[in-house]
């Protein structure tokens, strides 16, 4: 199984005649991931974070200043154009040009490639040829990032580099676009992913990285990253009949949540903290010493934005 390790990346330098060694920092220091072939691997960080310089240098644009990165076996810093060709890029932004037709874009760019993918296929899966009369600069972001796509898979690469693949784009769209990465999955494409939403990244990742202040702050699958600690807080959300609103007194009005909250126009009630086992059975003894049934009642688990926020704060930056 071939993989893709990065490692301490580069410190980025001063430019600029008046720069000294105060203005140094260090975007991305002591960090090492790897991806795997038939696999999403994920990285994520808040602004800042060090990840556009880690894919920069995992790509070939950026030469670290120190460490290794190794790209399909190879330095990408020295690809050879054999190398460049079995990797496709997928840029949030940019990286078109402005004044042609997609399908025309497309066309030429396959025909850039020894093996290309079959772009009419491709086409008609994102569904570009409903926009085909449009010129690039015309076209809704996220139709740019379709077409951005399918560029990025004309060469039918052995790794593929997605940042916000799904910026944009309405749900049926995004929908068509995680089912096309997903097969590539299944064909063993590694897919490095980028983004900032996580929901996509917990819905597709096998592997997570988080990232700040350039280095990796926590790693693993999805399960493994949202399952509860001994102490980690959970939700529960009660949907109460207006009659049980007006009953009493409620086992969750003494300690042991760390937050109540009751909605009474929603007749709502959600019930944040430590939850036990005994708190639970507290919730439940009550509808039996009542006879009654909630509407509805979930535990709501640990999301990946729960271990994202943890790590890197609510702070805005």
């Amino acid at each position: 199984m071939k993989e893709f390790p990065v490692r301490r990346r580069r410190s980025r330098r001063p430019d600029g005649p008046g720069a000294t060694r105060a203005d140094v920092v260090h975007a991305v220091n002591g960090l090492s991931l790897t991806a795997r072939h038939g696999e999403i691997t994920a990285l994520l960080g808040p602004n800042g974070a060090g990840k556009t310089t880690t894919l920069e240098c995992a790509q070939g644009l950026q030469r670290p200043s120190a460490g290794t990165v190794r790209l399909l076996g190879q330095d990408p810093w020295r690809a050879s154009p054999a190398l460049r060709a079995r990797v496709g890029v997928m840029l949030q932004d940019g990286g078109l040009p402005q004044a042609v037709r997609p399908l025309e874009l497309l066309r030429h760019v396959a025909s850039l490639y020894r093996s290309p993918r079959d772009m009419d296929e491709l086409v008609e899966r994102l569904g570009i040829s409903s926009f085909d009369r449009t010129v690039v600069r015309r076209l809704s972001g996220g139709q740019r990032q379709r077409v951005a796509l399918a560029a990025a898979l004309a060469g039918s690469p052995e790794v593929l580099f997605l940042d916000e693949p799904s910026a944009g784009m309405d749900p049926q769209s995004r929908n068509i676009v995680f089912d096309l990465v997903q097969q590539l999955r299944r064909e063993g494409v590694c897919i490095i992913l980028t983004t900032h939403l996580l929901d996509d990244a917990q819905r597709l990742a096998d592997q997570v990285y988080i990232v700040d202040h350039g280095r990796v702050m926590a790693q693993g699958s999805v399960a493994e990253l949202v399952a509860p600690g001994a102490d980690a807080p959970a939700v529960l959300v009660l949907t109460l009949a207006p009659e049980q609103l007006r009953a009493g007194p409620f086992p969750w009005d003494g300690p042991g949540f760390e937050d109540v909250r009751t909605d009474c126009a929603d007749r709502t009630v959600t019930l944040t903290g430590a939850l036990t086992p005994p708190m639970l059975e507290a919730v439940t003894r009550w509808f039996t010493a009542t006879g009654t049934m909630p509407e509805s009642l979930s535990l709501q688990p640990r999301t990946l934005e729960d271990v994202f926020l943890d790590i890197s704060g609510r702070e805005i930056r």
